[in-house]
């Protein structure tokens, strides 16, 4: 039987007719179903695993009744039964939501009984979709004798228009709205086996991931390559300087055909994601920090905007505090036991808001930067949007007055005091506030002019065009009238990067080991991705900031080479292996466990989506003089038979190792490879091989440093053997040394020197244990030579199994 699709109100006055030749009307429209690659999507339809998958109808809030498991099956060892029903619509039901497609046909198939001799002799029973709310859709009917087993049964498919984030499926029957008033005929027991519903689940959502080189091998900019990160706000603590940004990867999900996104949606935002680093070209992403939204760290908040973050100490206790934009009409903060966390809330509404004083007359509450002077005052810098309408237009478009300053608490989570005015020419937004020497710097975005701000008005000279980065030099950080800009900071990023790069921007300046650094975006990873063509998704870069004599600084150029990378990076330890100097085709995730690297409480990564031919890469590594011998990876293998290769200078340079990615598929594991020739300074690329799909997940690397003592090249196995019914431990000994070499075996049942092994020559010796029983045991060898005239000896040992000769 074929059916279409009917749709019903659940709060309506009229009850279902339980007519076949409604039924066959209603369903007559129905077309024939288009098949795609089916699979069943029923979780335990058989109730073999007991209620696994299964709850009681809750729907509405009259719903109730009780499940429980019955071996009175259609079919198998078990079957449901529904007891204790408050309403028809109370029955076994599963969620499908996110395995159901609109558009796509199903079948949908179930056995249904009832026994109750007071009820009717027959009763009807509907398998029933509840798409969310008030719309529920019957799926098949049969009215079955009561005692015999029915089955429902019906081909459907979905209209292209019926959303389907909410979809639950269920057995009932038939709606009345009093049905207590007749529980024999309306709520009878009845009993469910053998539900199905095949059909095709909807394509897997659209990879994230970038396929393309973001960022180029030798240059440093923009600062990673494999996911986005807007409105950058560098902070330095402890040596390292950290970058929070508006998660615009969030929203990014590239057209599986087309590898183009739909336009960045800035209100799904709701992330910051966060980076780090210590030499401004190897950044180690930390992923993303759930700010706002139902499930953030402040649920009260719907978005997560433009970051500022300051680390500083309060009542004793040394915190990290993340100020964020909550769309544009207010902004907030939440508060870290470090700069990687963990987070948490200490307000239950809005730091910045409309009841802030002076600034109810900010059209945008948001871009909240912080600023703690040497002096121990600590303030927030905020606003921008549209020109209050109250002033003249050609005041509108050149002093908009539209951003704010104002005192922080000791707290740091409340302010005091009234809000005062930055009068920063052709002001939009991204007010930023630092301090050299004396004298202290605001840099800000400006505006695009146009009604909001007074039309078509004639621009002061000098004053920033569209889109550029404007400054102010005050002595005073609370006094910013129009006689304190400087001029322009930072022409637009399209200036530099072409077609496709424009826009708004968003900046911070930072000082880090004497140097001082601008941060800016622009949609350059966008741009390799899709061409002059973007859709908004911008990337994090940096340049140094050089000032002149007189404390005015030096307009920023904007480069891809970007800076000077400030140290070597140190092999020599575990670190995380989502430290990326550059990268092509991975991603990364975070996983459970600690962060080998950052500790207990940092969220932990892993790189992700590693397929044959991707690489990752380091810059300017430092193996040293005496070089690395061997890098141990923690490794999670998918497939067998992959490898890494530990590469100099380029994805294809020279070969400095292989490690041999073995181990159980699925579970974690440190492989390790010898590396060969790993001296000096290089950059390091991690190139990957293997069959078709993700080969392996990356957590740590850790190099080996070479100790630079000359070393012998020479092995040892051991294994037993059974000769005329006693055992016997055989002993092989090979040279691969340039030189010949004197071994000397000792095992448990003898010894035997050998006193001169020439190069590329083995030899043997079996130990006779005597006995039928051998228990397992190692053999001790050490293989001595000299080397450029110094004696050098080297301890080898190896093990072999038991072996019963008996």
């Amino acid at each position: 039987m074929q059916l279409g699709l009917r749709r019903r109100a659940r709060a309506r006055g009229v009850a279902i007719l339980a007519t076949g030749a409604l039924l066959s009307a209603a369903f007559a429209v129905a077309t024939t179903p288009v098949y795609a690659a089916d699979e069943e999507l029923i979780v335990n339809g058989g109730f073999e695993n007991g209620l696994t998958g299964w709850f009681i109808n809750n729907g509405n809030a009259t719903d109730a009744g009780a499940l429980a498991l019955t071996d009175d099956a259609f079919s198998g060892q078990a079957a449901v039964e529904v007891t204790g029903r408050q309403t028809t619509g109370s029955g076994p039901m599963q969620d499908l939501s996110g395995k159901l497609q609109a558009g796509s046909t199903y079948t949908v198939s179930a056995r249904v009984r009832y026994d109750n001799p007071a009820s009717p002799a027959t009763k009807q029973f509907f398998v029933t979709m509840h798409y969310g709310g008030g719309t529920y859709t019957n799926l098949a009917s049969v009215t079955p004798a009561r005692g015999e087993w029915g089955h429902l049964s019906a081909t459907f498919t979905i209209p292209a228009t019926q959303a389907v984030t909410t979809a639950r499926i269920f057995v009932e029957t038939p709606w009345t709205a009093s049905p207590g008033t007749a529980p024999d005929v309306h709520l009878m027991d009845f009993t469910v086996d053998d539900v199905s519903l095949v059909g095709a689940p909807p394509p897997p959502p659209a990879s994230r991931t970038v396929e393309v080189t973001g960022k180029l091998p030798g240059q440093h900019n923009p600062l990673i390559g494999h996911k986005f990160g807007a409105d950058g706000f560098g902070m330095v603590h402890d040596g390292r300087v950290y970058m929070y940004m508006t998660n615009d990867t969030q929203g990014y999900a590239p057209d599986p055909v087309t590898g183009i996104s739909p336009q960045i949606n800035y209100g799904d935002i709701n992330q910051i994601t966060l980076i780090s680093s210590t030499d401004l070209v190897n950044w180690v992403d930390h992923g993303e920090i759930q700010v706002a939204g139902p499930n953030g760290v402040a649920p009260y908040t719907n978005n997560s905007w433009a970051p500022g973050a300051v680390t500083t100490t309060v009542d004793g206790e040394e915190k990290t505090f993340l100020y964020y934009a909550n769309g544009g009409g207010s902004s907030n903060v939440i508060v870290g036991d470090s700069p990687l966390g963990p987070w948490s809330n200490e307000r239950t509404s809005t730091l910045i808001n409309g009841a802030t004083p002076g600034a109810a007359d900010v059209a945008w509450k948001f871009d909240p930067a912080p600023f703690v002077d040497d002096d121990g005052e600590e303030y927030l810098f905020f606003g921008g949007g549209p020109a209050s309408t109250a002033m003249p237009p050609e005041e509108r478009f050149n002093n908009p007055k539209n951003i704010r300053g104002i005192r922080l608490t000791d707290t740091m989570v409340e302010t005091e005091g009234t809000a005062f005015v930055v009068d920063a020419p052709v002001a939009f937004e991204a007010a930023h506030v630092f301090k050299r020497g004396d004298l202290y710097y605001l840099s800000y975005s400006s505006h695009f002019g146009g009604p909001d701000f007074g039309g078509n008005q004639p621009r002061v000279p000098g004053y920033p065009g569209g889109g550029q980065i404007g400054y102010m030099i005050s002595d005073d950080p609370t006094v910013w009238d129009k006689s304190t800009y400087a001029g322009v900071l930072f022409p637009n990023q399209a200036d530099f990067f072409g077609a496709g790069t424009g826009g708004n921007n968003h900046q911070s300046v930072f000082e880090y080991e004497g140097k001082h650094y601008f941060t800016y975006h622009a949609p350059t990873l966008n741009k390799r991705i899709n061409g002059t063509t973007t859709q908004g998704y911008r990337s994090p870069h940096i340049e140094e900031l050089t000032f002149n004599e007189d404390g005015t600084a030096r307009q920023v150029v904007g480069t891809y080479a970007g800076v000077e990378q400030v140290r070597d990076f140190d092999p020599y330890r575990v670190f995380e292996a989502e430290t990326l100097g550059w990268s092509r085709g991975i991603t990364t995730a975070r996983t459970d466990g600690p962060s080998a690297e950052f500790g207990a409480s940092a969220p932990n990564l892993v790189v992700t989506d590693v397929d044959d031919g991707d690489w990752t890469a380091l810059s300017s590594a430092a193996l040293g003089e005496a070089g690395a011998e061997s890098v141990t990876v923690r490794v999670r293998p998918l497939q067998e038979d992959a490898q890494i290769q530990v590469r100099s200078g380029s994805e294809t340079g020279p070969v400095l190792g292989t490690v041999d990615v073995d181990g159980a598929v699925g579970e974690w594991t440190e492989v390790t490879g010898q590396l060969t020739g790993a001296t000096g300074t290089h950059d390091l690329f991690f190139t990957y091989t293997g069959g078709d799909g993700d080969l392996l997940e990356l957590d740590t690397w850790q190099f080996d440093e070479a100790t630079g003592e000359p070393s012998l090249d020479v092995s040892v196995t051991a294994e037993t053997r059974c000769v005329a019914g006693r055992a016997v431990v055989a002993v092989r000994v090979a040279n691969d040394a340039a030189v010949p070499v004197t071994v000397a075996v000792d095992s448990a049942y003898g010894s035997r020197t050998f006193p001169s092994v020439a190069p590329g020559r083995a030899v043997s010796q079996a130990f006779s244990a005597r006995v039928r029983d051998l228990p397992a045991g190692e053999v001790d060898a050490v293989a001595s030579a000299t080397v450029d005239g110094a004696p050098v000896s080297v301890p080898l040992t190896a093990s072999y199994a038991a072996r019963s000769c008996g």
